[in-house]
């Protein structure tokens, strides 16, 4: 972790209050991991005080992506930023993902709920073409369910399908894809008949979204990791303002997480 100043490559609007920002940074590209985060200063003054936390989108070669939703202030100042401009960012942060293919399925359900699909491309492409899937390319398989309100709000799709993903797509209007919520879409798939059996849930999403995955995944007896949404104002676990309750007691969601292993939670 280390606090930068970064440049800002690119700050693009991709659909209805989102945006896409690629910030230069050999140090954040060369040591971030799929599911962390990174503290954002917005502003150069004193409103907004807090920095904003935002997953790691995508590691690229000396950059990453962050992708956000405008939900207030500090946001706003954020999308209104032009390339070239410099950010003070803190990262990475967190704990990711885990990988490890001795005690992880290779197979992958990725279950995407609205903004929480941000952390979940830079997940796919790091198993997509991790050594071990490569090695089984022909016997492994990543999924990804997609979930939100319209149309509007699905974001990714093209970037899971050029990985190489089978990618379902749910709405709650209907208005794009299959029409419910993308817990079912996960039922669905899970009682399929050709479901890979030996497989990993990952998912980020609303906590309603998470808690029922976390449920279907204990069922069917899946491993399942999930990455928590909170207001993490300062990223370290000092200020004590996300803290979860697990079946070991309460924890930091920005220090201990914001990746856990499902069963940790106490739902």
């Amino acid at each position: 972790m280390k606090q930068l100043i970064v440049k800002i490559i690119e700050n693009k609007k991709v659909a209805e209050q989102f945006y896409k920002m690629r910030v230069e940074s050999s140090y954040l590209a060369k040591n971030s991991k799929p599911g962390q985060f990174v503290e954002v200063g917005c502003s150069d003054k004193y409103d907004p005080l807090l920095r904003r936390p935002l997953g790691v989108h995508r590691i690229l070669k000396g950059s990453i992506e962050l992708l956000y939703e405008v939900v207030g202030k500090g946001t706003e100042l954020l999308s209104k930023k032009k390339a070239g401009a410099f950010l003070d960012i803190i990262g990475p942060l967190g704990n990711g993902f885990n990988l490890n293919a001795k005690r992880y399925p290779l197979n992958a359900i990725l279950i995407a709920g609205g903004i929480g699909v941000a952390p979940l491309v830079a997940l796919a492409e790091s198993l997509a073409f991790s050594v071990e899937r490569i090695a089984y390319r022909k016997k492994t398989k990543i999924y990804v369910l997609m979930g939100a309100k319209s149309k509007y709000h699905i974001l990714c799709e093209s970037d899971f399908k050029k990985i190489g993903c089978e990618v379902r797509v749910s709405t709650e209007d209907g208005s794009k894809g299959k029409k419910g919520l993308i817990s079912e879409a996960l039922e669905d798939l899970l009682y399929a008949k050709r479901y890979p059996l030996n497989a990993t849930i990952y998912a980020c999403g609303p906590v309603g979204m998470l808690k029922t995955v976390a449920k279907l995944a204990a069922e069917r007896r899946i491993q399942c990791q999930v990455s928590l949404e909170e207001r993490m104002a300062c990223g370290v676990g000092v200020c004590l303002g996300c803290p979860v309750e697990t079946v070991s007691g309460y924890k930091m969601v920005c220090k201990d997480g914001p990746v856990f292993d499902a069963k940790e939670i106490a739902w």
